[in-house]
């Protein structure tokens, strides 16, 4: 199938989508973020207060901000990634480098498939009995927030399910002078949102919120 954006994308109107980005951050009500869908916690969970030094070591409020979008998190899991395993995939996210723009990663970078760091580490994620594509793709994207898109099975069918979706998204977000990455910071913006949500994870909000708009779980 061939990548397409989101209804709230298509047209020329941001105000649909600022209306989702507001409900699901409940900005439109002067709320805090957070307390409309659980999910709206996923961008700025820190309980420790040590997120922005912790960025290439997986955590456990890495873990607990994965609830807040309904992901399962088991016994499994916990004990590779914060103990039996921890330095191997620390090691690898490290490899991955400082987070960027995917909209700036040069297209020879990820021309190399599963060469890149970031790929190596998703299939190495994958190896932990209870993560799967879509957990392994959520925990990058909590790391790496603007190189690591979010990807899930009503993101998935909303955007037409391409083969490689990290590959079809940048190229997205690079086309026409990175037309669509300029418009999700403006509707950041419009949104009232802070600089600290990643246009990756703007995009995320309104593909869900075009799915399953009625879930307050995400």
């Amino acid at each position: 199938m061939t990548w397409r954006l989101p209804d709230a994308l298509q047209p020329n109107d941001d105000d649909r989508a600022v209306a989702l980005l507001r409900a699901y951050y409940r900005r439109d009500e002067g709320r805090p973020l957070g307390v409309a869908y659980t999910g709206a916690r996923f961008d700025c969970w820190d309980s420790t207060g040590t997120r922005a030094r912790d960025t290439d070591r997986f955590t456990a409020d890495d873990l607990v901000a994965l609830r807040f979008l309904s992901i399962k998190v088991t016994a499994d899991t916990v004990g590779a990634l914060l103990c039996d395993r921890a330095d191997e995939f620390n090691d690898l996210l490290e490899q991955v480098g400082q987070d960027r723009d995917l909209a700036d990663l040069p297209d020879t970078e990820l021309a190399g498939g599963s060469q890149w760091p970031a790929w190596w580490l998703h299939e190495r994620l994958c190896t932990i009995d209870g993560v799967d594509w879509v957990t392994a793709g959520k925990l990058l994207a909590r790391k790496r927030p603007r190189l690591i898109p979010m990807y899930d099975s009503v993101v998935r069918e909303v955007v037409g399910a391409p083969v490689a979706f990290w590959p079809a998204m940048h190229q997205a977000l690079r086309a026409d002078g990175a037309a669509l990455h300029r418009r999700l910071l403006r509707l950041r913006a419009a949104a009232d949102l802070p600089t600290s949500i990643s246009a990756l994870r703007v995009f995320d909000v309104l593909a869900w919120m075009s799915g399953q708009p009625q879930r307050s779980s995400r």
